[in-house]
């Protein structure tokens, strides 16, 4: 019987979902998975990217960690593809691979000084309140008035979490260093900018519903902003989500506002133009165009501009995929290459036999954990058709990966590892009442993971 020796890279929830979906699919062949991530831990974006307030979000973590837990998997963390593993590495340990890294940087925003001290990618910003081990400890939160450019999940998570007083995250699971910096935070007010209006955003209501719950904080939207026209009244009509958002946002008209310490402004209509920046290069403002509705759902300038003073802008329009060394890659919408995640060559639309792709980096960073889940499938039927297409490893024997990487001196976790270091931080956060402290460190990650040190707070 023919065996599937299959390599993943990327331990989020691509990864994790596309390795379940293999080995329950119906197949002639027995399967051998193993899963590498950059990361000592897994889960990807659910760990790192989902705020700390979101624990019916990150009650996906127990999905994957079912999935993991079952024992059929291999889990190799700390490994580094390009450099403490290859596609020529994978080539001679497995048949195939699958790409499932995701998306991680921050999608560009070409205005006029947008790269001035005091502006800032949102997924930078969210990798530090997550406790990515691989971004500084510490972020310049210096500003009190804020603008925030972008209308979806992402750009209401860095308001929310900049507006939210720092107390209200102590249950969740959000590292000492963050709270600290969010507790000393200046901020009264975060400014929120869309270029549509309010039947056009791109978040959910459940992302809108939790900002309205903040404490002490005002939420102000502007009248100007909801003379809707005949194509909006119908959305909300037809559409139970955008009809959900705007009873939501109508509400929120409706509140007495002027005592709380910190206010949270919505402002649609407002396509960002410029940051404007002081004498000595800081941002001191945020100019922008109104827009108007084009009569078809979308908008037009109007020629309006505006200014709004702010001393700090975090762009939140969308993360972007990064390279991978050896791998097709689309410079222009920040994927991999691929037909229905088969890898594809650009020079001549030739597959790319052996190589595959799921998730973010396979279709771009649109879509919820259900988008995941198809895009894994899809991916997983073409990888059981193409056995005919699969590479030939000189070394495919189990142990012959772990010997590589042990002679090349890395320092992998595994999933035993993952365990003990999440038994550590909920540890951790027990004599606080939290549901956890995360460890930041890498390197005290790796330690506590491996056993190699007996680690301390």
């Amino acid at each position: 019987m023919t065996k599937l020796r299959l390599a993943i890279v990327g331990a989020g929830p691509a990864g994790i979902y596309a390795a379940d979906i293999l080995l329950r699919a119906e197949r002639s062949f027995d399967v051998s998975i193993d899963l590498f991530d950059h990361l000592p831990a897994p889960y990807g974006l659910v760990r790192y990217g989902v705020a700390p307030d979101h624990p019916r979000i990150k009650g996906i973590i127990t999905a994957l960690r079912d999935v993991l837990d079952r024992g059929d998997i291999r889990v190799f963390g700390n490994v580094r593809f390009g450099t403490d593993l290859t596609l020529d590495d994978l080539k001679k340990h497995y048949n195939a691979v699958i790409f499932a890294t995701g998306a991680v940087r921050d999608a560009d925003l070409n205005i006029p000084g947008i790269d001035a001290e005091g502006s800032y990618g949102a997924a930078d910003f969210v990798s530090w309140y997550d406790g990515h081990p691989d971004y500084p400890r510490e972020w310049p939160l210096e500003a009190k008035e804020v603008a925030v450019i972008g209308n979806g999940n992402v750009a209401l998570d860095v308001a929310r979490i900049l507006a939210k007083h720092a107390d209200d995250l102590l249950p969740t699971e959000i590292p000492a260093n963050v709270y600290a910096g969010l507790k000393a935070s200046p901020v009264t007010d975060v400014h929120v900018f869309g270029r549509r209006g309010p039947t056009s955003v791109k978040f959910t209501p459940l992302e809108l519903r939790e900002l309205g719950e903040l404490r002490d904080v005002d939420m102000i939207l502007y009248d100007e902003d909801f003379d809707y026209d005949e194509h909006a009244r119908a959305s909300i009509a037809g559409n139970k989500q955008i009809m959900v958002i705007d009873r939501v946002l109508q509400s929120w008209r409706q509140r007495e506002t002027g005592e709380a310490s910190r206010r949270l402004h919505l402002h649609f209509y407002a396509k960002p133009a410029e940051v404007v920046t002081d004498a000595s290069g800081r941002v001191c403002a945020l100019r922008y165009e109104r827009t108007r509705p084009d009569g078809q759902g979308g908008v037009v300038g109007t020629g309006k501009f505006r200014e709004t003073p702010v001393e700090a802008v975090y762009r939140a329009v969308g993360y972007f995929g990064s390279p991978l060394p050896g791998v097709p890659f689309d410079e222009k919408h920040g994927v991999i290459p691929n037909h229905e995640g088969q890898v594809i060559n650009p020079d001549n639309n030739e597959q790319v036999y052996g190589v595959y792709a799921t998730g973010w980096i396979k279709r771009g960073p649109v879509g919820l954990i259900g988008h995941t889940k198809s895009d894994a499938m899809e991916t997983i039927s073409h990888l059981i058709n193409d056995v005919g297409n699969w590479w030939t490893p000189e070394a495919p024997q189990e142990d012959a990966i772990v010997e590589l990487l042990e002679a090349r001196g890395i320092r992998y976790t595994d999933l035993d590892g993952w365990h003990a270091l999440d038994a550590h931080e909920i540890a951790l956060g027990e004599p606080e009442g939290r549901a956890r402290i995360k460890v930041v460190d890498r390197d005290e990650m790796v330690d506590i993971s491996r056993g190699d040190t007996v680690a301390t707070n």
